[in-house]
């Protein structure tokens, strides 16, 4: 079976982090790299890591856990960690707050290889997702939906996969860094990057059935909206041009105003 690589991204973090370390460790999956990058957290987030460090080696755990806490330059700087760190076919970035859908979330995800050779597996494995609250409960689904058919060009009408339910073969993704030029929005760029890549090598991007992640809608880009959507713009301009940006975003403002989904 192929590994999988989840990196957590942490940073003062002891107030949601552990449902997300509780949704790995209840995964069914059996081939689990798990990364944690800690910015030098000044509050109880590594107790709470070491913690679970403790009952990864005490159980004979799935999980391969591997732990780095030290000053960075931000959260996509400490992306780039992550992805140096990746071992396993596929990574995904499962941040502070989010959760895996359910147990057999990576399950679900990674049969979707299975029909494939190692060298045509799909560049892109992707699924929808929920947004929670604080006690996992759903609230809503995304509002943006991932489509059946996803393409480099699929963004144009916004970030239809989340961050979170985007998993990328690791030989394409160690190979596209996060842009540390952005602040809040290099995750939109990094994901269209991976699928230029797909779509050069000329390799699927296959979507699971049902959603694959939860999501705590109170993270960085959350709190710096309007700095988001600026950055956002900036991205679209750059690998879409600067007329379907303006035509894209005047779209989304008439969607908005009458409500359009």
């Amino acid at each position: 079976m192929m590994t999988v690589s989840l990196v957590t991204i942490t940073f003062r973090a002891e107030r949601v982090l552990q449902p997300t370390l509780d949704s790995v460790m209840l995964q069914d999956y059996a081939h689990i790299q798990h990364i944690i990058i800690d910015g030098a957290s000044d509050d109880g987030t590594m107790d709470i890591v070491r913690t679970y460090e403790r009952l990864c080696a005490q159980s004979g755990s799935h999980i391969s856990l591997h732990v780095v806490s030290e000053p960075d330059n931000g959260i996509y700087d400490a992306m780039n960690k992550g992805l140096r760190l990746a071992t396993g076919s596929y990574v995904c970035f499962l941040n502070a707050g989010d959760r895996l859908a359910d147990a057999s979330t990576l399950t679900r995800v990674m049969q979707q290889a299975d029909n494939y050779t190692e060298s045509d597996m799909p560049a892109v494995i992707y699924g929808d997702t929920d947004i929670v609250d604080d006690s996992g409960t759903v609230l809503r689904p995304r509002h943006l939906r991932a489509p059946d058919t996803l393409t480099w060009r699929s963004f144009r009408r916004g970030m239809l996969v989340c961050h979170q339910a985007f998993y990328a073969r690791t030989d394409i993704a160690r190979n596209v860094n996060y842009n540390l030029s952005y602040r809040y929005s290099a995750d939109v760029d990094w994901c269209i990057r991976v699928m230029k890549e797909a779509d050069r090598r000329h390799l699927p991007m296959v979507k699971v059935d049902g959603v694959v992640a939860h999501y705590l809608e109170e993270g960085a880009t959350t709190e710096h909206h309007k700095e988001s959507l600026h950055e956002r713009f900036q991205v679209m301009r750059s690998h879409y041009g600067l007329a379907t940006t303006v035509v894209m975003h005047l779209w989304f403002a008439i969607a908005k105003l009458f409500k359009i989904r």
